[in-house]
């Protein structure tokens, strides 16, 4: 009973670290909350603000001109951290995320509110990479499927609250709240950081890319230029346009030059040799495009064409998300499970197809159920695809491109929303004007239609006779959009039936919401992306899995937990006690109490106090599932586990069996 005692007594140098970490961990979520919310929650807000400011015809841009910072930064964010510590840097894009969020709740106009919504973006995009990154500093690998699981959360909260919160504050208070909330929710996590985190010093040295970076967001802008003003504020034979579209064309040819002699280049050019990664990219462009341009215009048809408040058209959004945060986290369970994947794919983009048609076919009158039902249809297509291109694009590198290959294919769905956003603005804008010129004709009347395109407020000052006819060219105007957008989603369908279903990895597990559902890219080392791939083995469901199949190769027929603590008795760094064990491990006591008297009845070690000592044919056994362990992780890692296997791919595996309980690693070399 002493020793039972003794052994619950936590060192409290050690318990005040976890308590540090606890606190650290929470004020990173703050970071990464406000940088989630952003893109979710301005978006209901949207109508209201550009009826205030008086400019429809520049509403997508208050979108993309962040979609396409925080694209551009995130890399730059992800290296300077690094080179730099994680710590400043953090700290320094969470200053200027809020330094953003004030101006923008500040802007007099459009054109301010566009370049302070790129400020923000710039700030945004280092929220997201930098809050992952300092997990992966503080939290052992064992641990860090649990707070994985918390940042999943957040992103999954904020889908849901961010429509709902942006109505709620455009109705209660102001739409420039929208933009003030991430003050103290920033400021806090400013606080917190400061007095809290503590980061061991690393330098790592990188060649970055930011002549390369420079230049794909400029190519981005310019062909976002060319379709946003194309055949309205610039004609399309025009010098302006024509002037951008070959200033875009030559920048990209610079930019693929500089590319093929970066030594660390923001996007390889050699990844697009390798077929999944290429189609991946296209099929996520055309995601990201599909997604963000529905959902910024979603919003308008509900409050100007339906009428509906603020907060009410967040509730009207939320069959959407439900179907999108629903099929995701299925598909990736499942793929995960079955190593069956092409399905997915191939099935999400035909379901967004038929989603975007059923969103054409609505109209003034629609009726809450048939919306909602919509609505479901077309997030239920986009999470079936959304979870499956990152798990086999990560499937279908090397272990070196592993990171690059992520942040590329996430990178092509963020370029692929700023593109949606302003192609649907176009198309949108460009209906908009000419139906409203059809409908209210003559000199006074174009008037009207001119002040109807900047504020949807003013149909109300239409006469009744004209309220109609104006309310349906805003409807169609809007769905419209819906349907010149699935031809597109149809093309990516068709890309998916080129996919080649290659067996999964063991390694490849469904990734996390981050990579999922951000707009921002999402940037890590091919260690750090190991890192998460593998930390399910701390779990106690992955450790479970882990020792079956161990005891199995082995040819043993034990309970998980009974060759867990022979491998822990093999190499006794810490007391066996059963107390202790069960609460530094996190297995629960009866599983322990139950492991040690099989291994007692099977004669394979005897207890002597709290201690283990292995018996001569439980030493056999242990070194048998010793080895046992070492051919499992060759299985589960593939052919990254090949001959030419990388030396940090072997320290990798080394530092995660070491932190495995019971674990130490045998022959990795």
């Amino acid at each position: 009973m002493a020793q039972d005692v003794g052994d619950q007594m936590v060192d409290p140098q050690s318990a005040g670290h976890r308590h540090r970490v606890r606190v650290s961990i929470g004020a990173l979520l703050l970071g990464m909350l406000i940088s989630a919310l952003d893109q979710t929650i301005v978006s209901t807000a949207l109508p209201t603000i550009v009826s205030d400011l008086g400019g429809m015809s520049h509403l997508s841009w208050v979108v993309t001109a962040y979609l396409l910072a925080s694209t551009a930064a995130t890399p730059l964010w992800g290296k300077l951290g690094d080179q730099y510590g994680r710590k400043r840097l953090f700290q320094a894009a969470i200053v200027i995320f809020l330094i953003g969020s004030a101006l923008c709740g500040l802007a007099q106009d459009m054109s301010q509110l566009i370049a302070f919504r790129a400020l923000q973006g710039l700030g945004g995009g280092g929220l997201m990479v930098l809050s992952m990154a300092i997990v992966g500093d503080i939290v052992p690998p064992r641990d860090r499927g649990r707070y994985q699981g918390l940042f999943g959360a957040v992103f999954g909260a904020t889908s849901v609250l961010g429509p709902l919160l942006g109505g709620l504050f455009v109705d209660q208070l102001s739409w420039r709240w929208v933009f003030y909330i991430n003050l103290p929710v920033g400021a806090v996590a400013l606080l917190v950081i400061a007095a809290a985190l503590r980061i061991p010093v690393r330098a790592e040295k990188h060649r970055i890319d930011y002549l390369g970076t420079l230049l794909i967001a400029a190519v981005a802008t310019c062909l976002i230029l060319v379709t946003s003003l194309g055949g309205r504020t610039w004609g399309w034979t025009s010098a302006p346009l024509t002037g951008t579209a070959v200033l875009g064309a030559v920048l990209l040819v610079w930019f693929l030059s500089v590319e093929r002699g970066a030594a660390e280049p923001v996007l390889p050019l050699k990844l697009f040799r390798i077929r999944t990664f290429a189609l991946s990219s296209a099929i996520s462009f055309v995601i990201g495009f599909a997604m963000f341009g529905a959902m910024t215009y979603l919003p308008t048809f509900l409050q100007v064409v339906r009428g509906v408040s603020p907060t009410m058209s967040g509730v009207h959004m939320l069959p959407m998300v439900a179907g999108l945060l629903l099929t995701s986290t299925v598909s990736g369970q499942a793929v995960s499970r079955t190593g069956r994947w092409k399905i997915f794919p191939v099935l999400g983009t035909a379901v967004t197809t038929v989603g975007l048609l059923l969103l054409h076919r609505l109209t003034e009158s629609s009726g809450d159920l048939e919306m909602s039902l919509y609505f479901f249809v077309f997030g239920f297509g986009l999470g079936l695809v959304m979870q499956v291109l990152v798990l086999i694009v990560q499937n279908a590198v090397s272990y070196e491109d592993l990171g690059v290959a992520t942040s590329g294919v996430t990178f092509f769905r963020s370029i692929g929303s700023a593109f949606g956003v302003a192609v649907f603005g176009t198309v949108f804008t460009s209906r908009l004007d000419n139906k409203l010129n059809d409908v209210l004709q003559g000199p006074a009347q174009s008037q009207s239609a001119a002040a109807l395109e900047a504020d949807p407020r003013a149909l109300a000052q239409l006469p009744p006779e004209l309220r109609p006819s104006a309310l349906h060219a805003y409807a169609t105007s809007i769905t419209d959009v819906f349907l010149y957008a699935a031809p597109i989603v149809v093309l990516a369908f068709a890309l998916t039936w080129l996919l080649k279903e290659d067996r999964l990895r063991g390694s490849v597990t469904a990734p996390d919401m981050a990579q999922t559902l951000s707009v921002h890219t999402v940037h890590r080392s091919s260690r750090e992306e190991a890192q998460r791939a593998l930390s399910v083995l701390g779990s106690r469901e992955g450790r479970r899995g882990i020792y079956e199949k161990i005891t199995a190769t082995a040819g043993y027929d034990l309970l998980p937990a009974a060759g867990w603590l022979l491998l822990r008795a093999l190499h006794p760094e810490t007391s066996l006690s059963p107390t202790r064990l069960a609460e530094y491990s996190q297995v629960p006591l009866p599983v322990i109490q139950a492991a040690l008297l099989q291994i007692e009845e099977r004669h394979l070690a005897i207890r002597e106090d709290a201690e283990l000592l292995l018996t001569d044919s439980g030493r056999e056994a242990a070194a048998r599932l010793s080895a046992a362990r070492d051919d499992v992780f060759a299985e589960v890692l593939g052919d990254w586990w090949g001959p030419d296997r990388s030396t940090d791919l072997i320290e990798l595996v080394e530092e995660l069996t070491s932190q495995l309980p019971g674990a130490k690693v045998g022959r990795t070399g």
